[in-house]
């Protein structure tokens, strides 16, 4: 019998004290609680079961010591922004999409969260008084996902609000964006919305909100006045894929107010050769993982044909709706 997910909470000890750890021990006051040393003697162990982790998975509360910025990669776009970087604040997350390359990256579906938030925004701020920024927070994880946790996006916004130049990009699959009506819109806090097609979302992304919830979420931020992005990242190869995405691209024509929108990102499916390699030895049961996929560079993805026939039928559309300086191919 597995138990509840976050039913244990392992602590590091440098973890103790800050306003973070004591909300997030509150919020779950019946959770068994482990003190441990450092996260990485639970979190980096070896011979874990990751796919029955991640049926019930456990919270771990850390203090980041070093690392607090990296350069984005390549395979993820910049938008035209020089100097860009992302951070993570928290390791893993709520969602289990077929394709995600978390499943490859980490021995653990634990969650691990960070909650010394004040060494990040030092981090940033030395790093601003150098050059400005575009920062993806939400790059290896879901925060907005998770914001009834903890609310590590309000807070980055209200960071966020006060150094212009500073650009935040807060990408989610999520519809709680009702969590941030009564936060005021910032100008250099993007929200952006990952949307797949409804058959796509129910069969390759277990535990998100459908695509009627995350429009509805997306369209009550644009309306409110924050900067929204449109995230058609990854496209999937699915049957029937061009169907499939003609009627997608049909319904978001229909709903979406285009001319509130800040700007799209269109890509398909890839990943680094490595995390493929892993995930197919945890799982057999998702024809995206074992899909024959063509290699370049360390990265797999679909042949070039058929990478560009994807793109352009979504690019396209999306360039006649947005413009296609608003479009950026992945």
């Amino acid at each position: 019998m597995l138990f509840p997910s976050f039913s244990h909470i392992y602590v590091e000890q440098s973890a103790r004290g800050y306003p973070a750890t004591d909300a997030l021990l509150a919020r779950f006051p019946k959770a068994s609680q482990i003190a441990i040393e450092d996260y990485k003697e639970v979190f980096n162990r070896g011979y874990q079961a990751w796919r029955l982790q991640k049926k019930s998975p456990k919270l771990i509360l850390a203090a980041r010591r070093e690392e607090f910025l990296y350069p984005c990669s390549d395979i993820a776009p910049s938008f035209g922004h020089p100097h860009f970087y992302y951070n993570t604040l928290m390791l893993n997350c709520i969602y289990d999409c077929d394709y995600c390359y978390l499943q490859g990256t980490y021995p653990s579906a634990n969650l691990v969260m960070f909650v010394n938030l004040e060494d990040y925004f030092k981090a940033t701020d030395a790093v601003l008084a150098r050059h400005p920024m575009y920062l993806c927070i939400s790059y290896d994880t879901d925060l907005l996902g998770l914001e009834s946790v903890y609310p590590y996006a309000r807070q980055w916004i209200e960071y966020a609000r006060t150094r212009p130049e500073l650009l935040i990009e807060i990408r989610t699959k999520s519809a709680n964006y009702r969590l941030l009506r009564d936060v005021a819109p910032c100008a250099n806090v993007v929200l952006a919305w990952t949307l797949s097609p409804q058959p796509v979302a129910e069969r390759f992304e277990p535990l998100t909100p459908g695509l009627a919830q995350r429009l509805k979420s997306m369209q009550q931020a644009a309306a409110d006045g924050w900067p929204v992005r449109l995230c058609l990242d990854p496209l999937l190869k699915v049957p029937d894929w061009r169907r499939v995405y003609l009627e997608f691209l049909d319904q978001l024509e229909a709903e979406l107010d285009w001319s509130r929108l800040r700007d799209a990102s269109v890509g398909v499916f890839r990943m680094n050769r490595d995390f493929l390699k892993r995930i197919r030895r945890q799982r057999q049961d998702s024809p995206i993982i074992h899909y024959p996929y063509v290699q370049e560079n360390r990265i797999v993805s679909y042949d070039s044909q058929t990478r560009s026939e994807m793109v352009e039928l979504v690019r396209e559309r999306l360039a006649n709706l947005l413009g296609k300086e608003k479009v950026v191919v992945v």
